[in-house]
């Protein structure tokens, strides 16, 4: 006979098979967020199951919440991408990953199901945590320094020597940009306010122009590439620093094609790809000491409505990436 006070009653099989998750039912400002508890889900072909220690939070988290998304979003649907964790289950033609692991990266290519105590997340997604960070550090890095890779060597194609223009060099993406570029032997001129050029120069920028009192347009020519982590005017007067045949590449909105026929140059828009091939030389870069995280802001998982309500102004905006802590400590 089993003793009665083993057996698990009605509510703790529950909070067994259940989890807590934010929700969007319908699209709109952070005060549509639902904290509520909903099944625990489960890996399927090629995916695992990750307990989350922290999850960081972007403006991509915003957007999708809006019903801004650039993917289709079916509702209802679990908030956040970014994270860190330890993989709990996998799914069947899982080959690299193990139960035990922890791991950061994001969830999937909808970037949603990460504001949660677990999330089942694409197993190509995921790599090994860099081991020099906390699980709070490590969530805040998978899609900003993956946009930042990307923008600068998949489709800037930049080499050593050559000169890139990063707009927005203070910012989540912008900051890894300055230490990938600087690391790659870049020449790196970074646009920036008055209060941050000191930390701009510190990340490796060779020349930080100050956005509010200079025009960065006067004070460079002949770049090889523009980052635009800006957009709106900041976007339009970049094709005046690129070179013939330069590139200006958006992270955040597609260039106008004329200006670019009229610079000739090339300009494109492109939505981040992360992998764990990304993830991996990202991760041996962070434990070599070349790129340094910044976390701007750590939050509990209940409290994700505010760190929206920090994306969206109506609270100070740290400066570094915001996390939420789900269980990290």
């Amino acid at each position: 006979m089993v003793p009665s006070s083993i057996i698990p009653d009605a509510s703790e099989e529950q909070t067994l098979s259940t989890m807590m998750a934010w929700r969007v039912h319908e699209f709109g400002s952070p005060e549509i967020m639902k904290f509520e508890r909903i099944p625990r889900p489960w890996p399927g072909p090629g995916e695992v199951l990750v307990k989350i220690k922290a999850a960081g939070v972007g403006p991509w988290d915003g957007w999708i919440r809006a019903g801004k998304s650039a993917l289709p979003q079916p509702l209802p649907l679990t908030l956040g991408s970014d994270l860190s964790g330890e993989i709990v289950a996998a799914g069947p033609a899982v080959a690299e990953l193990r139960v035990g692991d922890q791991v950061y990266g994001v969830t999937n290519p909808r970037f949603v199901g990460a504001y949660a105590e677990y999330a089942v997340a694409s197993a190509g997604m995921l790599s090994a945590r860099p081991t020099s960070l906390t699980h709070v550090e490590a969530s805040s890095v998978p899609v900003v320094a993956v946009t930042a890779w990307q923008a600068l060597f998949d489709h800037a194609q930049l080499k050593a020597g050559q000169t890139v223009v990063i707009h927005g060099a203070a910012g989540n993406v912008g900051s890894y940009a300055v230490q990938l570029a600087h690391h790659a032997g870049l020449q790196t001129v970074a646009t920036a306010s008055t209060g941050d050029i000191s930390v701009v120069r510190d990340l490796g920028a060779n020349r930080v122009v100050d956005y509010r009192t200079q025009r960065f347009e006067e004070e460079v020519r002949d770049a090889d590439a523009v980052i635009d982590l800006v957009g709106g005017e900041t976007q339009t007067r970049s094709f005046q620093v690129l070179r013939r045949g330069g590139k200006l590449i958006s992270a955040v909105s597609r260039p106008d094609q004329n200006l670019a026929k009229r610079h000739d140059v090339e300009a494109s828009f492109f939505l981040v790809n992360v992998t764990n091939r990304y993830l991996r030389e990202i991760a041996r870069l962070v434990d070599g000491g070349k790129l340094r995280t910044k976390v701007g802001a750590v939050l509990p998982l209940a409290d994700a409505r505010e760190a929206h309500l920090m994306l969206e102004h109506v609270r100070p905006q740290p400066k570094g990436k915001i996390v939420l802590d789900v269980g990290a400590s």
